[in-house]
């Protein structure tokens, strides 16, 4: 079952948490937690949604007030998505980087001349037999 698929119903969620279910209900009015909804508008939380809510508990256990709770979990959310952005560039850049023609790979040709070539390809093998003479002057 993925993390995001959203299951539970309030008294469950509640449970899994250990709060009462109308705290969840407070926490999503506040936009803490958001829970999904059926088309007769019940809420369905996630496995990530519970584990939002025992980091809420937490954080409220350490005394920190649900403003300062919002904005930590809006502040952890930025650097998640954040970094994924840092993930999707980097690959970006390294696709980059080897496809650039300055990363070229080349080779000589059979009359001497230089062949550029895609890197990881290789050049035909020539079974020729070439023999080399001094140029008269």
């Amino acid at each position: 079952m993925d993390e995001n698929t959203r299951v539970f119903v309030i008294s469950t969620a509640a449970d899994l948490a250990g709060m009462h279910p109308q705290t969840l209900r407070q926490y999503d009015r506040l936009g803490l937690v958001s829970p999904g909804r059926t088309p007769g508008r019940s809420r369905r939380y996630s496995m990530r949604d519970v584990a939002r809510l025992r980091e809420i508990a937490d954080l409220g256990a350490e005394g920190v007030s649900l403003e300062g709770i919002r904005r930590i979990l809006a502040l952890e959310d930025t650097v998640r998505l954040l970094e994924g952005r840092v993930g999707d560039l980097e690959a970006a850049l390294a696709d980059e980087l080897l496809n650039r023609p300055g990363r070229r790979v080349f080779a000589a040709g059979l009359a001497g001349d230089v062949i550029s070539m895609r890197a990881g390809t290789r050049t035909r093998r020539s079974n020729q037999i070439v023999i080399w003479r001094p140029l008269d002057k």
